[in-house]
């Protein structure tokens, strides 16, 4: 790899990381935690035909099972969610969002699209002379 590469793949894991601090700080004025945020918006965000199990929420944040059930036992006990019997396997455990979770999901979605909108042209920079190099090199 060429310096020019090493710089413009340093400066992609800059503005990555830039983002990063900002949902932090912002889902800590929001009074939760990051990862707890990040499985508000799993569960929220879950594709079709995908079920809001404790299974799938740890899947989907990369983290095992035990973790995701302290998370889910945190925001459960803040009032964010509440667990219920899954559709067709009772035994299974579905988290929910309640009203409360909802809410605050929503303002921080607003505010992570607002500084999106703010921040990411120089995101897609960033990734996009990344990608160019990786094609050029690619090519060779």
């Amino acid at each position: 790899m060429t310096s020019g590469q090493y710089r413009d793949l340093a400066e992609f894991r800059r503005q990555i990381r830039r983002f990063l601090h900002f949902s932090e700080a912002t889902a800590k004025e929001h009074g939760i935690e990051a990862q707890q945020h990040q499985l508000l918006l799993a569960v929220r965000g879950l594709p079709e035909g995908a079920n809001p199990t404790i299974r799938e929420i740890a899947s989907r944040l990369f983290l095992r099972h035990h973790s995701a059930v302290e998370l889910v036992n945190r925001l459960e006990r803040a009032g964010a969610i509440v667990r219920r019997p899954g559709v067709q396997d009772k035994r299974e455990v579905w988290v929910r969002l309640t009203p409360a979770g909802r809410a605050t999901l929503r303002r921080l979605a607003l505010a992570h699209r607002n500084e999106l909108e703010r921040s990411g042209p120089e995101l897609a920079q960033a990734l996009n002379a990344v990608l160019r190099h990786s094609r050029r090199a690619m090519a060779s």
